[in-house]
């Protein structure tokens, strides 16, 4: 008697869930890979330096709404999504490879003005276009990038290296890239119902720029190598800095402490926040997108960057057993949990 096998939806599982499921049974057969899947990066190593590779895809209708993301600011941040992933594993990008698969609505003009925005990333970070590919789509616009970058094998940071008594940090602040969106999703609402509406975009240059075009944090791989310190764990946020605490904790096999009232934002994010009725936090630990970096450090080079403004200490690193919490300003703890945007749902 044959049963139909049940099926499972992708939504049950989730982005995160179908990648542990899809690759939980991989073996590592040669000695050349010393980091496969699990952290921002590959790591390679063929004698001397490591070679870092990462790949990012971006789909239109899932990561982007071409009715108000310019094609030049799409190619822009297409290419700097994936430089983040190199730069938190303390390492440098070099090359990158890109793939495209295009409908007939693009012409070669609109081509042209997305590479642009890609030639234009390169030459601000040093990379080099090094290949790709370009296919036909039946459904919009897909772009894949890929990123190799490299680094010495002692300079190189995993998420899997925090330990208990470790400080939990982040750079710059969090939040915008999410108000950015919200502002940009509320003024295209606007226009579906009166074309003749000009967008209220004034006031919020930086929110929106974070979501535009934003900016992967080179500068503070380079402030790691003058300080001639280097963090336990680091990890980049693209997904939300609650996401990204929980894949730090799980992958070093830690709890962690974070304290609400140190979660750094922009006065811009509280102000459309407001404006929205979002609580701030919530894009703060939901939103993602900041491409901001996330690490933790030991006590001991504490003092190298505490009254450096660029650095935040949002909280520690405790034993496992502890649990991964939200210390609120009232005093209470609460579990942290992941409840950013979705890609597969």
């Amino acid at each position: 008697m044959n049963k139909e096998r049940k099926q499972t939806k992708i939504s049950d599982l989730g982005e995160f869930g179908l990648i542990d499921r899809l690759t939980k049974n991989i073996e590592l057969k040669n000695r050349s890979t010393i980091k496969g899947v699990g952290d921002d990066a590959a790591v390679l190593d063929y004698g001397g330096k490591c070679v870092v590779f990462s790949t990012d895809l971006l789909t239109e209708g899932v990561h982007f709404n071409l009715m108000y993301v310019p094609l030049k600011h799409l190619g822009y941040k297409a290419v700097v999504v994936n430089l983040s992933d190199i730069y938190a594993m303390n390492a440098r990008p070099k090359q990158i490879t890109v793939n495209l698969a295009l409908s007939n609505k693009f012409s070669v003009e609109a081509v042209e003005e997305l590479y642009s925005g890609i030639y234009l990333a390169c030459e601000n970070y040093g990379i080099d276009l090094v290949g790709g590919d370009t296919t036909s789509s039946l459904t919009g616009l897909t772009i894949s990038v890929s990123v190799l970058g490299e680094a010495n094998t002692e300079d190189l940071v995993y998420r899997s290296g925090a330990q208990p008594g470790d400080w939990l940090c982040v750079s710059g602040d969090l939040g915008g890239a999410y108000m950015g969106l919200q502002l940009l999703e509320r003024e295209n609402e606007v226009f579906k119902v009166n074309q003749s509406m000009k967008p209220q975009l004034q006031g919020y240059d930086y929110i929106l720029e974070r979501q535009l075009k934003p900016e992967p944090r080179a500068d503070i791989v380079e402030v790691f190598e003058k300080l001639k310190m280097k963090p336990t764990a680091m990890i980049d946020i693209s997904d939300g800095l609650s996401s990204e605490i929980l894949h730090l904790c799980k992958n070093s096999k830690v709890g962690c402490r974070l304290n609400e009232g140190k979660v750094p934002m922009d006065s811009q994010t509280k102000d459309m926040a407001e404006e929205l009725h979002i609580n701030p936090l919530v894009a703060a630990l939901n939103g993602g997108e900041d491409y901001e970096l996330l690490f933790t450090l030991s006590p001991n080079d504490f003092d190298k960057i505490k009254n450096d403004p660029d650095f935040t200490v949002i909280g520690e690193i405790v034993d496992a057993g502890k649990g991964v919490n939200l210390i609120t300003t009232g005093g209470s703890e609460v579990p942290l949990q992941a409840q950013g945007w979705k890609h597969l749902g």
